[in-house]
């Protein structure tokens, strides 16, 4: 079974290519029950050659992704942990997609040197896919990251953040399958999930971009936070930075040092000048 929930966000929320290169980055759902062969094709027609797995220990199998590895993709594990005690009670309090937002910021702020492996892992040659469980929420705010970090406006990152819910009947019908104790315990009453943890709202997203924004100062001083190299985030951009974006960045730069050489030039025959005036005039 193909993976569900699987795009290349540069398809739709960069159709010109104005700040994505296509075939760089994807994300998905979590094979569903595991990777076969038509994951493999899969894998191979759109050029990925590593995967990165953000879910947490408990829900990864080792069979996941054996034939994807066997096929010599390799499988990066960066391990975001779904709940911890501030999680468990941020989750218990949220109703609204503002809370889910929060709660977003919240898990990612709980795993820097996990999401730091992941954007290194994003770095490797070759198209790099990420997933999580349902590839919504983990992935969501990884790829946010990642499409704010190259330029992408924040309305395109919500739309694609909100593209889930096309496919959220076929998430939640594998994650059942797969998770059936959780199904029974949902059927039972004892398990309860927030409502809005229960689909992709644009709302949710939106409050993620602006936290980063007001608490970190965006994408790239949060990754930096996370411990995320300054020549990491560089090797980022080179690679996934659509064509003409990276075109404009590297003639800025080297405006930038044309004119710092320029400048130092000119400072040079200044002084040369001013020195050989002095020389004459003291003879």
């Amino acid at each position: 079974m193909s993976l569900v929930n699987f795009r290349d966000p540069a398809a739709l929320a960069d159709p010109a290519s104005r700040w994505i290169r296509p075939g760089t980055l994807f994300r998905s759902a979590q094979p569903f029950p595991a990777a076969d062969e038509a994951v493999v094709a899969q894998l191979r027609e759109h050029g990925i050659t590593t995967v990165v797995d953000l879910r947490g220990e408990s829900e990864s199998r080792p069979e996941d992704w054996a034939a994807a590895e066997a096929a010599g993709i390799a499988v990066v594990p960066a391990r975001v942990e779904p709940t911890n005690d501030e999680l468990a009670q941020a989750m218990r309090a949220m109703t609204t997609a503002e809370d889910l937002g929060a709660f977003y910021l919240l898990m990612a702020e709980s795993a820097p040197q996990r999401l730091a492996a992941a954007v290194e892992a994003a770095v490797r040659p070759g198209g790099v896919l990420v997933h999580c469980a349902a590839g919504k929420d983990r992935t969501g705010l990884l790829t946010a990251l990642l499409l704010e970090l190259l330029g992408v406006p924040a309305e395109e990152i919500v739309a694609d953040y909100a593209r889930t819910n096309e496919a959220i009947e076929q998430i939640w019908a594998g994650l059942a399958d797969r998770n059936r104790a959780a199904l029974n315990e949902v059927e039972a009453g004892r398990l309860v999930v927030p409502a809005p943890l229960l689909e992709a709202p644009a709302g949710a997203m939106s409050t993620f971009l602006g936290l980063v924004r007001a608490e970190h100062g965006g994408a790239e001083g949060f990754l930096t936070a996370c411990g995320v190299p300054a020549e990491t985030l560089d090797a980022f951009r080179a690679k996934a930075a659509a064509r003409t974006a990276a075109r404009t960045a590297a003639s800025a730069e080297a405006g930038t040092a044309a004119r710092t050489a320029a400048s130092a030039e000119a400072g040079t025959a200044a002084r040369t000048a001013a020195s050989n005036t002095a020389e004459v005039t003291a003879c």
